[in-house]
């Protein structure tokens, strides 16, 4: 439920945990005995049954999904200390020295931002944060590091619960709340092999799936030639004389002639016209790029006009092409 269809127009989600909070009557009309937080800016595969069983077995006043990361790398995160039973003995928020794995020097633990509850409990702790002014209404900051210091915090690693398939090496997880993040989760699909299978049949995605005619590549002359090299095309999808090289194509897009388009993420239905020439970027939902445009080769440039990341990433919107006529 967005913050934009409560009640209150005005009273947008001031945490993870106010977002809980505003929806508690949803949640009330289900019944839950358990409750399952997720985060929904991460990419993954898991089967939260043996995550869930583990809650019930240990007594647990939360279970917190962890993922397995090398210590080095730990420093950038919320890191759980803990014991031989799993039971978190202290949160450290991006410490210096990150507390290592049972068992493993090398590696720690690191919040997912996953948790399971006890429905009832829940709500309790959710209505005392609400009540709390020095909250920031915030499960990482303020409901997690109360239930650790009073002893009922266990982790649950992820790799117990990760789900691969025969094309996966190593359990993959991804945050994808940046923009750099978010468009290396999507290029890094068109991998030879990609360290997430999408194609395993034993673990489908279920999405949302439009009834549309399949991609078409079109023209075959020298330097307009619709053709697409280690990229995605989704149904709907018309290259018209284009060269598509690691890209992404979301349903619908339409690529003109003599484009040239290199690690491009388009989303559903946006048209690039002729000669148009752009290279690491996001283009949003229904974007018409115009003739001609170049991106990605003046990095200051491309600054002006639109959002580039500190990773060299454009992201695209009509607004900001709108703004290059004004």
């Amino acid at each position: 439920m967005p913050a934009s269809q409560q009640i209150n127009e005005d009273n947008w989600y001031k945490g993870t945990a106010d977002a809980v909070t505003q929806n508690i009557s949803v949640l009330r009309g289900y019944a839950p005995k358990y409750i399952l937080i997720l985060a929904g800016d991460h990419i993954y595969k898991q089967d939260y049954s043996f995550m869930v069983e583990q809650h019930v077995k240990s007594g647990a006043k939360v279970t917190v999904g962890c993922i397995e990361v090398p210590r080095e790398e730990a420093k950038a995160f919320g890191v759980m200390d803990v014991d031989e039973t799993d039971k978190i003995l202290e949160f450290v928020e991006k410490p210096a020295d990150p507390p290592a794995m049972p068992g493993d020097e090398s590696r720690s633990l690191a919040s997912m931002g996953i948790y399971v509850f006890e429905a009832d409990y829940l709500y309790d702790l959710l209505e005392k944060d609400a009540q709390n002014p020095d909250s920031t209404n915030d499960f990482g900051h303020d409901i997690i590091p109360g239930i650790v210091a009073e002893g009922g915090a266990y982790a649950h690693p992820f790799g117990r619960s990760c789900v691969q398939s025969g094309l996966e090496d190593k359990p993959y997880w991804r945050d994808v709340g940046t923009i750099d993040a978010y468009w290396q989760a999507n290029i890094d699909l068109t991998d030879f092999k990609p360290e997430l299978d999408i194609y395993a049949s034993e673990w489908p995605i279920w999405t949302y799936s439009e009834l549309v005619p399949p991609a078409k590549f079109i023209h075959n002359e020298e330097g307009r030639r619709g053709q697409a090299v280690s990229s995605m095309v989704a149904g709907g999808c018309i290259i018209s004389g284009s060269s598509l090289y690691r890209c992404l194509m979301f349903t619908g897009v339409r690529t003109h002639s003599y484009s040239q388009l290199e690690g491009v993420v388009a989303l559903p239905y946006c048209e690039v016209g002729r000669r148009a020439h752009l290279k690491n970027v996001i283009i949003d939902r229904g974007v018409k790029i115009p003739e001609g445009l170049i991106v990605g080769e003046d990095a200051a440039l491309d600054a002006k006009r639109f959002r580039r990341s500190e990773g060299g990433v454009c992201l695209i919107t009509q607004d900001m092409i709108d703004a290059l006529d004004s």
